[in-house]
């Protein structure tokens, strides 16, 4: 496989470039949305319960601005880097602009690894990261929100921080924070919810029973596991489920709330559960099944094993799960793929819904939030469907259009080109 195809920016980049010539948009159109607006880098010396001082390589890029503050979580992992925060921040002003929301995209990540800290210093993680980035944060500016190994406590406490440098109330500089702060109800499981939208929408299109359909779902953190008990508790049999250390595989359907306990009380792990084969991660994307939904991270579908896929549906929970060369042979294969910018794009919808709360002070009910999420995710679903059909798109081709054509637009009515 080429190099290339690792970066995640450089695919994240090619998505751009295929959608620019759809839309014939200026070389200078092209070259401003296909690079962030700007990038911050810092370092970041903590110490650490036996007393040592580590120092960490942390990060943040607000991508495009054009529509609105920028937005995007923020990721704390071992092989965290520039380029995956660029395409991240990337893909996220997409969803922002495909959700029709008035932001814009931007991420931000520290290279560690959390599993090796005790509480306290996550904590004292969680406070560098806001010292060294207050300058550039702010709910009219740069929004973070929890991405892959933080939680609404470290938002909390990243709150607090920069509440602290600045002096002032800010609870909407932040999202995906507890309730007792400003966090809004129906953020833990909005990516997952979004996620039962989506699929709702395309077994219908497609002639899939809910309850007849079988589900594959790799990943069983947050989001993964939330789709999973969407999925199993309106009759959906989930025949195959993954973690970080491997899954399990039944073709009567996994007991889902007994795996998620099982997964919790076990450190995140799911070796050693009772309720199926043993299923490696790499098993499970090419299983037979009718819906698969990669929930982990990126590039898991490549070109090598895309030709083995199973799935008649891909629905991307993840952030970047497919490369541009299983992408091409999955299409060839006539698999249908549901693009991760508008699949997983729940999580950023109630995060705005969140910072709105937080502006007016006032805040919603569950079944409001809810009730906001399915019209808004399924409206956008719905026109990036119906382009594909008139245009002879792809799905992702179809939902990069649509929203590179909005943020080009706001771009071009501040008079950038």
């Amino acid at each position: 496989m080429p190099k290339s195809s690792h970066n995640p920016f450089r695919n994240a980049q090619a998505h751009v470039d295929r959608a620019c010539a759809t839309l014939n948009l200026s070389d200078s159109a092209r070259q401003l949305l296909r690079w962030p607006m700007r990038e911050y880098r810092a370092l970041l010396p903590v110490r650490m319960d036996d007393g040592r001082t580590r120092v960490f390589s942390a990060y943040r890029v607000q991508y495009n601005h054009a529509r609105g503050p920028t937005k995007g979580g923020l990721r704390w992992h071992p092989n965290e880097t520039m380029d995956t925060v660029r395409a991240l921040a990337c893909w996220m002003t997409w969803k922002t602009a495909i959700a029709d929301l008035p932001l814009g995209g931007g991420k931000g990540g520290i290279t560690c690894n959390p599993k090796e800290f005790s509480v306290d210093e996550r904590e004292r993680v969680s406070r560098a990261y806001v010292r060294a980035f207050a300058e550039v944060l702010a709910v009219d500016r740069d929004v973070p929100a929890p991405d892959v190994n933080t939680t609404p406590q470290i938002m909390a406490w990243m709150l607090d921080e920069y509440e602290t440098v600045t002096g002032r109330h800010h609870p909407g500089m932040i999202t995906g924070k507890p309730l007792q702060v400003g966090g809004s109800q129906g953020r833990h499981d909005a990516t997952s919810y979004g996620g039962m939208c989506i699929i709702r929408e395309i077994d219908s299109l497609l002639g899939l029973d809910l309850a007849g359909a079988r589900y594959a779902v790799q990943g069983f953190g947050n989001v993964g596991g939330g789709i999973a008990r969407l999925l199993h508790e309106h009759g959906g049999r989930v025949i195959a489920i993954s973690a970080e250390d491997g899954g399990i595989c039944n073709e009567r359907g996994v007991d889902i709330p007994a795996a998620l306990e099982f997964y919790t009380r076990n450190g995140h792990r799911l070796g050693g559960f009772p309720g199926g084969e043993p299923f490696s991660n790499e098993d499970l994307l090419t299983c037979e099944c009718d819906v698969l939904i990669p929930a982990a991270l990126e590039h898991v579908l490549t070109r090598q094993n895309a030709e083995r896929v199973r799935a008649r549906v891909v629905v991307e929970l993840a952030n970047g799960p497919t490369t541009p060369g299983a992408d091409h042979v999955l299409q060839h294969r006539g698999v249908t793929v549901v693009p991760d910018i508008l699949a997983n794009s729940g999580g950023v919808t109630v995060s705005y819904f969140e910072q709105v709360q937080n502006t007016y002070n006032y805040y919603w009910s569950l079944p409001d939030v809810h009730a906001q999420l399915d019209t808004r995710i399924t409206h956008a679903f719905h026109s990036m469907w119906n382009l594909a059909q008139e245009r002879g798109l792809s799905l992702r081709d179809a939902a990069y259009v649509l929203a590179v054509q909005r943020v080009a637009e706001a771009c071009r009515a501040r008079g950038w080109f």
